[in-house]
C-alpha cells in the first residue's frame, strides 16, 4: 500500500509540475513575448500576405482580459487584415504586397472584399505580387488581382468552372433501419433531401444551377477586369481546361511568369532596387494588423458605430467566434442601445442559419435597437435562413455579388430507430400519463404527432415570412413567392427584394453613418464573449489531440462526412438554416 501510494504521489507530482510549466511559459509568453507595438516596420518594407491563420471577419474578445492569455490564436479577423492595408496604401514605409501563402480558407465574398482592398491599394502606386507553386481556382480567384502572377514551372493552375455535389442516404436508411423523419415547409427547403430522395428533385437542381452560374458569373466579371481578359474567352479556357500547364496559363495570359520562387524574389528586389545578395525588408500582415490596431489614432469625435459580428451557425448558449450564440448577440445589442457613444450598429452576418428560436431572439434585440438609432446589415459569405431571418428588419442591407442568401423556410428532423431495433431484435415499451405524453425514435412515427409537429413548422415558417415581410415592406403573399427555401445570390437577392445594396463592410458603415447622421466617427467591435476557464482550455491546441488523430487516420474527406452526420444530431428543435452545405470547387 506505501509503494502504490508513493506511485500515486509521484504521478501527481509529475502531473502539478507539467501544468505549473505549461501555463508559466504561457503567461511569460503572453505578457513579454513579441508584443505587436514592438513591430518595426522598416523603410522600403513589403508585406507578405499570408493568410493560413485568417477564417473568420472577427477574431472575437473576451468580456475578462486574461482570457486572451490562453487564447489559441491572435485577434486577428479579416478585417483587421482589410483596415491594415488600407492603411499601407499611404504608409511611406510600405512599398507593396507579396502574396505567397495559398492556404487561405477564406469564402468567395470575403475573397472579393480582400480583392477589393488590394485592387484600392494599387492605386496608390505601389505593386501587389504573386507567387503559388499552384493555384487551386479559389486561390487564383484573390491572386488574379494582383499586377504580377508567378507561376512554378512544375506546377500547375486550376480553373475549370464551379461545381457541388450532395449525398442522397435513402437507401443507406432503408438498409441501415436508421430513419431520419423529415418535416419541413418549403418546395426549395433541401437540407433535408438527401434523408427523402435517391437523386436531386427539380426545384433543387434548378436553383443549385442558378446559384452556381450567379457566383461563376460574379468571379468571371472580377478576373476579366483584372486581367483583361473577356468573360467570353475565360469561359472557353474553363470549358477546355486551357490553363492547365504553366505555358497554358501564361499564353492564355491567365498569368504573367512562369518561375521559380526565387525568380520571384529577385523581381521584387529589382523593384526596390536592393542588391542581389542583399535580402528585402519584410513584414507579415498579421503583425503589420497588430502594428496599425495599437498606434491607430483615435477619432477626435465621440460618435462611434458598433460593429456586430454574427458569424457560424447559428445555436443556443453564449456562442463564440465560431458559433452564434444569444447570449452574447443580445448582450451586444443591448449595450450598443445603451451606450450614448454609440449613434449606429452594423451587423457583419456571415451564417448559413440553425436554430429558428434563437434566430427570433435575435431578430427582437434588432427590432428593439432600430427604434433608438439605425441599424445596417453587411453580408459575408452567407446571409441564408437563420442567417436572413437576423438580417431582414434591418434600416438597409448590403450584400456582396456573391454572398448566398435567401433560404427562407424551416424544417424539423426527427431521427427513428425502429427499423434498426426491429431488425436486431430490440424492442421498446412506453408508459406515459398522457396520449402525446413522449415522442419515441424506437417506435414509427404516427400520423398525429408529425401533424403536430408541422403545425410548430408552419407556424414557424408563418412567422419567419411575415417578419420579412415587414422589414422588407412587402406582402406576405410576394415574399412567399421567392422563399420556399430557395437560395440566391447577392445580385439576385437585390433584383427581388431581399437586399437593398451590393457593397463591403465599410459601404455598410458609410450608410449607417449617413441614417445617423454623423461624419466622423471610430467602430468598437462585439460581441465580448463571456468564457471561464474551461472554455478556453478546451480550445487549446493539445486539448484538440482527439480531432486531430480522427482526420489522420480517416483522412480529410471521411473526416468532412463524419461532421456532416454529427451535425444533423445536433440539429434540436426547429431549423431556419441554409438548404444544403454547397463547397465550391
Amino acid at each position: 500500500m506505501r509503494f502504490l501510494g508513493n506511485v500515486m504521489a509521484t504521478i501527481i507530482g509529475i502531473f502539478v509540475f507539467f501544468m505549473l510549466f505549461f501555463f508559466g511559459i504561457v503567461l511569460i509568453g503572453a505578457l513579454f513575448g513579441g508584443e505587436a507595438e514592438g513591430v518595426e516596420v522598416k523603410s522600403s518594407s513589403v508585406i507578405e500576405l499570408n493568410l493560413e491563420d485568417i477564417s473568420n471577419d472577427y477574431a472575437g474578445k473576451y468580456k475578462d482580459p486574461w482570457m486572451d492569455v490562453f487564447s489559441e490564436k491572435k485577434n486577428i479577423g479579416l478585417t483587421d487584415i482589410i483596415n491594415a492595408i488600407a492603411v499601407a496604401k499611404t504608409d511611406s514605409d510600405i512599398k507593396g504586397i507579396s502574396i505567397l501563402n495559398q492556404n487561405s480558407s477564406l469564402g468567395l465574398a470575403q475573397s472579393k472584399e480582400l480583392r477589393e482592398a488590394l485592387d484600392d491599394f494599387k492605386k496608390s502606386g505601389k505593386f501587389v505580387m504573386a507567387y503559388a507553386n499552384d493555384y487551386s481556382q479559389r486561390d487564383y480567384y484573390l491572386n488574379s488581382v494582383a499586377n504580377t502572377i508567378y507561376l512554378n514551372p512544375a506546377g500547375d493552375l486550376d480553373f475549370k468552372g464551379l461545381s457541388t455535389e450532395i449525398m442522397f442516404f435513402k437507401d443507406l436508411q432503408e438498409k441501415s433501419g436508421v430513419k431520419m423523419e423529415v418535416i419541413r415547409h418549403g418546395k426549395y427547403k433541401s437540407a433535408v433531401e438527401p434523408f427523402l430522395e435517391n437523386k436531386m428533385s427539380d426545384a433543387n437542381r434548378e436553383q443549385t444551377t442558378a446559384l452556381l452560374n450567379s457566383v461563376w458569373s460574379s468571379v468571371l466579371a472580377d478576373i476579366s477586369t483584372s486581367r483583361h481578359i473577356s468573360v467570353a474567352k475565360l469561359n472557353e479556357i474553363a470549358t477546355g481546361l486551357l490553363a492547365r500547364t504553366p505555358e497554358m496559363a501564361k499564353a492564355n495570359k491567365l498569368i504573367d511568369i512562369v518561375a521559380y520562387e526565387d525568380v520571384y524574389h529577385q523581381a521584387i528586389k529589382n523593384v526596390l532596387k536592393v542588391a542581389k545578395d542583399e535580402d528585402y525588408n519584410k513584414v507579415s500582415i498579421t503583425d503589420y494588423a497588430q502594428k496599425v490596431a495599437t498606434t491607430s489614432i483615435l477619432s477626435e469625435t465621440d460618435n462611434q458605430i458598433a460593429i456586430i459580428y454574427a458569424q457560424g451557425e447559428i445555436q443556443g448558449g453564449e456562442g463564440d467566434v465560431d458559433v452564434i450564440g444569444e447570449g452574447s448577440m443580445r448582450r451586444s445589442f443591448q449595450e450598443a442601445r445603451k451606450n450614448k457613444d454609440i449613434k449606429a450598429v452594423v451587423l457583419r452576418v456571415d451564417s448559413p442559419g440553425g436554430s429558428a428560436l434563437t434566430s427570433d431572439l435575435i431578430w427582437r434585440e434588432i427590432e428593439l435597437t432600430k427604434k433608438i438609432k439605425p441599424v445596417v446589415v453587411s453580408m459575408g459569405n452567407y446571409a441564408a435562413s437563420g442567417g436572413y431571418y437576423i438580417a431582414c428588419n434591418a434600416n438597409t442591407i448590403f450584400a456582396e455579388k456573391n454572398t448566398i442568401t435567401g433560404s427562407i423556410g424551416v424544417f424539423g428532423v426527427l431521427p427513428n430507430f425502429s427499423q434498426l431495433s426491429s431488425k436486431i431484435g430490440i424492442n421498446t415499451e412506453q408508459v406515459t400519463t398522457n396520449e402525446n405524453a413522449n415522442y419515441s425514435p424506437f417506435v414509427p412515427l404516427n400520423e398525429k404527432y408529425k401533424k403536430v409537429t408541422l403545425e410548430g413548422i408552419e407556424r414557424v415558417y408563418k412567422t419567419f415570412v411575415t417578419h420579412v415581410a415587414e422589414g422588407r415592406k412587402m406582402t406576405f403573399a410576394q415574399v412567399d413567392s421567392i422563399a420556399q427555401g430557395r437560395v440566391w445570390t447577392g445580385t439576385e437577392a437585390k433584383r427581388i427584394g431581399l437586399v437593398d445594396k451590393i457593397g463591403n463592410l465599410n459601404d455598410a458603415l458609410k450608410e449607417a453613418a449617413s441614417l445617423a447622421k454623423i461624419k466622423d466617427y471610430s467602430t468598437q467591435n462585439f460581441p465580448e464573449y463571456e468564457k471561464d476557464f474551461a472554455d478556453v482550455f478546451a480550445k487549446l491546441p493539445f486539448a484538440k489531440s482527439k480531432e486531430a488523430l480522427i482526420k489522420e487516420e480517416i483522412g480529410e474527406e471521411n473526416y468532412f462526412l463524419l461532421q456532416q452526420v454529427k451535425k444533423v444530431q445536433l440539429q434540436k428543435g426547429i431549423q431556419a438554416r441554409m438548404p444544403f452545405e454547397i463547397s465550391i470547387q
